[in-house]
């Protein structure tokens, strides 16, 4: 390994004597460090779905307001995946990890400066959008952490960074309950979070590489982009991310709004589901690299559709209790899916590379080189998900008072996304072969999705 500065010029993580020597040590090193980076960012994207709970009456704004404010600091999370994912090959993994982390001052900051009665709703509103580049985090984190780890490692390694990113939600959460059960202020929340990002910052600027290796590919983008499989994976991932960031956001409000619990009542649950969430997501990986990303997803999709339906019984029958432990199982299997799901990925591309002739580093390059490129995308539009969710509880609350017809929506779309992963990596042995090939690759086994 080559190393001028912090920047690394030769890294070949499919080498098992590269990785055993050398490779592995720095790759760990560099994750725990996008972890905590990545952890610092999902804190202050959700930083809204706590602001909401310190927001009495005092402050004149409806659920339906709220609902609004966590749905734009979603939207702009997921928008700002796109330009952060090929932003790592551009400035180098370490560098715009800084420059990331650094960014995070400027929503906190803000929310510091107006969060109190009187402040105009287009003043939270510009607060909360603005608290979307903590979303925008994610796509880059797990970008550059793709591009350490070899394909037999990346379930892992990817599973672990994204939950303990993850964990950043519930974390939060878990603060917000401790100052409001101290009888503290919203600043007061804002006022430890603003050192913690100056600590995310610079130990990125001490401790983490870029990869010269890494390079923006705009043919390998616009040729993800016209493939069905990533599009394909951004729905499945709607349906496991775009859960969980979705229900992080809203479920505080729920409890408030259909239960009437106070805002220590609320903060005292809204954190269990995440925290779960979170912590199993890594699992969901392991499972993947053993058993098939494609068949975890699947049967994953079968418990959140039916954990749903506990939801949607415990909603008409107003049971707090029930609806608190099937909302709890669902974001555990949200997490469950977001594993599987990522680790499905790049086991596709590098199953089309197989498909196309190519083999051993051939193969490997072009699998990161396209999963690499689509990973923004997928995770863009997952989190679209989040926004969706947010939405839904608006009308539905609006419309019938509850969140129930949310939720019967939202059961409708699990069931899709289990046909979905069925239908295209599970239905069959094999994949159609591509079109042009001559008749004797007849002969040769055909490409099988069912282990990715």
């Amino acid at each position: 390994m080559r190393r001028s500065g912090m920047w690394i010029q030769r890294w070949e993580p499919e080498d098992e004597t590269f990785w055993e020597a050398e490779g592995e040590r720095v790759a760990r090193r560099n994750l725990v460090f996008s972890i905590l980076s990545e952890h610092i960012g999902f804190s202050i994207w959700t930083l809204w779905s706590v602001m909401v709970l310190f927001m009495g009456p005092e402050y004149g704004i409806d659920p339906a307001g709220k609902f609004f404010l966590v749905s734009m600091a979603t939207l702009v999370g997921a928008v700002a995946r796109v330009p952060y994912t090929f932003a790592v090959a551009r400035f180098g993994g370490r560098n715009w990890t800084i420059i990331a982390a650094s960014m995070l001052l400027v929503p906190t900051v803000a929310a510091f400066s107006v969060m109190e009665p009187g402040t105009s709703y287009t003043t939270f509103m510009l607060c909360a959008l603005l608290t979307g580049v903590g979303g925008g985090n994610f796509a880059s984190s797990m970008t550059n952490i793709n591009s350490f780890f070899p394909l037999r490692k990346k379930g892992w390694a990817l599973g672990l960074n994204a939950g303990g990113g993850n964990i950043g939600v519930p974390v939060v959460q878990l603060a917000g309950l401790a100052v409001i059960g101290a009888g503290g202020g919203p600043r007061v929340l804002l006022g430890i979070y603003i050192p913690l990002i100056l600590v995310s910052a610079v130990c990125a600027a001490l401790f983490m590489d870029n990869l010269a290796t890494v390079k923006n590919d705009t043919g390998a983008a616009k040729e993800a982009v016209r493939d069905a499989h990533t599009w394909i994976m951004a729905f499945l991932y709607v349906g496991t991310f775009g859960s969980f960031i979705g229900y992080s956001f809203a479920f505080g409000l729920v409890l408030q709004t259909q239960f009437g619990r106070t805002p220590l009542q609320a903060a005292a649950v809204t954190f269990i589901g995440p925290l779960l969430g979170s912590l199993i997501r890594p699992v969901g990986g392991r499972l993947a690299d053993r058993f098939g990303g494609a068949r975890i997803t699947l049967w994953n999709f079968v418990g959140m559709g039916a954990a749903t339906g506990v939801v949607v019984i415990a909603s008409m029958r107003e049971s707090l209790a029930l609806f608190v432990a099937a909302f709890v199982v669902l974001f555990v299997l949200t997490g469950l899916g977001n594993g599987s799901t990522y680790k499905m990925i790049p086991g596709i591309f590098q199953a089309k590379a197989l498909q196309k002739g190519l083999e051993g580093e051939a193969a490997a390059a072009y699998g990161r080189r396209l999963s690499g490129a689509s990973m923004g995308l997928i995770g863009a539009v997952g989190a679209l998900g989040g926004l969706g969710i947010n939405l839904a509880f608006r009308q539905s609350f609006q419309t019938v008072g509850s969140g129930t017809g949310a939720f019967v929506a939202f059961l409708v779309f699990y069931a899709a996304c289990f046909c979905v992963t069925w239908a295209v990596y599970l239905r069959r042995p094999a994949a159609v072969p591509d079109s042009g090939q001559s008749a004797d690759a007849e002969e040769k086994p055909q490409l099988t999705y069912a282990q990715v």
